[in-house]
């Protein structure tokens, strides 16, 4: 046993090992009777490998480097593949990330592009895609730049020859409907094949605020629609047929994402069988052939269940899952999803509803270091503001070779997830294992506006994005201190996109931080706001923030950027330079306002990142000058850490 003062205990867990286990298998689906999904490749410049379970159980990535199966349709994609049998041999169709062009592809052949190259802006991009054999096309949703702008651009939801006719022709590819709404989800074909389904929005409702759910007749097109559930102040999260024909959906009209069969309940709980759709596909229930409906469902954590809609019970897998992606797909009476732990990251698992047997099938978790170097997390609710409650996940530091011998509480890092329509699941993260095994604590805040406590715990964050968010990571922290949990003076905030948002407005507005880590940020509210992200969130600051027109000050306000003169405390501030959402212009302006201040900080930017880090060089260098920051505030000497040069 080591007698050593926290923040330098030696641990296995190095930057390099957290990266070559950073992100998780999404997209899970059904070719024939195999299972296939995408998986993160931090090694292979971040790509997103497709990977095939064959029946004998072997696994193997479909294409090789550099295919990269991500789509960009509203930047954080979606669905990006579909499967088919043809002749006893898979056919896929995928999503190229570098061109966003659609292929298909045969094992043992080359991928062969269905869809045409536009150079105009952003050009044309795909997602949700599905293959009708019968039809001889791919139906799924196409975004189509019209000008340079990022905000010039249309959905529609379009169907694709299979043949390849449309690669070099645009007027081949037939849209099945107008671009009437600003945002679509992918058609889903009733079992007659006779109707579609889909979701639609517009600015400057996020899909969270409300949707629409629209049917239509399927013909040559989509004729006929009409919204049947949803509106301005009702969210539909996810629709799709019953095998009977009916229709299924998720709406939080009650004010929890419940599931509905033809406008009844099927199941009201104070929990979610939903979420917010931050991308196309995701599936949070899929009916089975024998009317029994998959859900992922939960208050807070997520379980994977089989719900019997003619009683409204619910079963759940048994296993060592606690958290379960919105990722379903069935076959028969097999269903697949992606469940992890705070014990095991991210795996593929198969539930056979006949036995109710749920096994690993699937990038199964195993363990790069003795496990009992892993943090023990604290589920915990602490109390805000005008009594409100906060949920969040506490991971004190740990680690089985050594103690700090002072008797004086930890250093903690408060994390702020991003969305910030978000929650931070309770599973196995070797970048908070990296701190905890180190002796710095690390505490996850669900602050209000998260996901997973009902519509009126999100939108406590409705006109008070810089207030609420900001007030309950300091609740957190503070209560933290005064039990003696952690070290008062030795507090710090961090946080990507949203997350840098809190992180930054929580320096500029409170002295409750040491320091803080400011990742891919948002910064300048009325810059954002005048067109410097994307379409899908360019008009989400009207309900964060409050109507600009109404009420502009707030926007110089609460900004990060407009009050350089508060910020005192070292940062850190980490930025990929291919990020259209929260651009570098964000953190350029921001450095500029900061010159002169002499605060100690730095700024390292990535080429050939966006938002969001994949690569695992960046991810190596971006965990370790983040320890090394808290180090040189915190007044401690992590062992083998290369010193962050920091600028006054």
């Amino acid at each position: 046993m080591h007698t050593l003062p926290y923040g330098s205990w030696p641990s296995p867990i190095g930057a390099s090992l957290a990266a070559a286990h950073d992100g998780h298998p999404e997209y899970a689906g059904f070719v024939g009777d195999e299972v296939w999904w995408t998986e993160p490749r931090p090694a292979e410049g971040g790509r997103r490998a497709l990977v095939r379970r064959r029946a004998d159980g072997t696994q193997e990535s479909v294409l090789p480097p550099p295919w990269n199966v991500r789509s960009r349709v509203i930047e954080y994609g979606g669905q990006p593949w579909a499967g088919a049998v043809v002749d006893g041999e898979p056919l896929v169709v995928f999503a190229h990330f570098a061109d966003q062009r659609l292929y298909r592809y045969a094992p043992g052949g080359e991928p062969v592009p269905l869809t045409p190259v536009s150079e105009v802006g952003g050009g044309l991009r795909w997602v949700e895609p599905q293959i009708l054999l019968d039809r001889g096309e791919v139906w799924c949703v196409l975004e189509e730049f019209t000008g340079e702008g990022p905000t010039d651009v249309r959905r529609v939801l379009a169907a694709v020859p299979l043949d390849g006719s449309a690669a070099g022709d645009r007027a081949a590819v037939r849209e099945l409907t107008d671009d009437a709404h600003r945002f679509v989800t992918g058609p889903r074909l009733s079992p007659d094949g006779r109707r579609a389904a889909w979701l639609a929005w517009d600015h400057p409702r996020m899909p969270w605020d409300g949707t629409e759910l629209i049917v239509a007749e399927a013909g040559e097109r989509l004729t006929g629609a009409r919204t049947v559930a949803g509106g301005p102040e009702e969210s539909i999260a996810q629709a799709d047929w019953a095998p009977d024909g009916s229709l299924l959906y998720t709406s939080d009209r009650s004010g929890w994402w419940n599931l509905y069969r033809d406008g009844r309940p099927l199941c009201p709980r104070e929990e979610e069988f939903g979420g917010p759709l931050w991308k196309l596909g995701h599936r949070w229930f899929a009916p089975l052939e024998s009317g029994l409906i998959a859900v992922v469902h939960g208050r807070g954590a997520t379980a994977l269940g089989i719900l019997d809609p003619e009683t409204g019970e619910v079963v759940d897998a048994a296993g060592p899952w606690t958290e379960f992606s919105p990722t379903l797909a069935v076959l028969g009476e097999r269903v697949v999803s992606v469940g992890a732990s705070p014990r095991s990251a991210h795996e593929v698992v198969e539930l056979d509803t006949r036995t109710g047997r749920a096994r690993v099938i699937g990038a199964e978790h195993q363990d790069p270091v003795d496990p009992s170097h892993y943090p023990e997390p604290q589920i915990r609710t602490f109390t805000g503001p005008a009594g409100r409650e906060i949920h969040a996940h506490v991971y004190p530091p740990h680690n089985p070779g050594c103690i700090d011998p002072s008797g004086r509480p930890a250093p903690y890092v408060v994390w702020a997830h991003g969305g910030p329509t978000g929650r931070a699941p309770l599973v196995l993260d070797l970048e908070i294992a990296y701190f905890t095994s180190r002796g710095i604590g690390v505490a996850e805040v669900n602050y209000g506006g998260s996901t997973g406590y009902g519509r009126a715990y999100r939108e406590r964050l409705r006109e008070q994005w810089g207030v609420v968010d900001v007030e309950d990571c300091a609740a957190v922290a503070l209560a933290l201190a005064d039990e003696g949990t952690a070290d008062r003076d030795r507090l710090a905030v961090r946080g990507g996109s949203a997350g840098g948002w809190t992180a930054a407005a929580s320096l500029a507005s409170t002295d409750v931080y040491a320091c803080g880590t400011i990742i891919y940020p948002i910064l300048d509210l009325a810059a954002w706001a005048d067109g410097e992200t994307h379409d899908f969130e360019s008009q989400y600051l009207e309900s964060l923030v409050g109507p600009r027109a109404e009420v502009p000050g707030r926007y110089a306000e609460r900004s990060p950027s407009e009050h350089a003169e508060r910020i005192t405390a070292p940062f850190l501030l980490l930025q990929g330079l291919d990020d259209v959402i929260c651009p570098p212009a964000q953190c350029e302006r921001f450095l500029a306002r900061m010159a002169g201040r002499r605060v100690p900080h730095a700024y390292i930017a990535f080429e050939g990142e966006g938002h969001g880090f994949r690569r695992a060089e960046t991810m190596v260098r971006a965990l370790e000058a983040e320890l090394s920051l808290y180090a040189q505030v915190f007044g401690i000497d992590p062992p083998g850490i290369p010193t962050l040069e920091l600028a006054k």
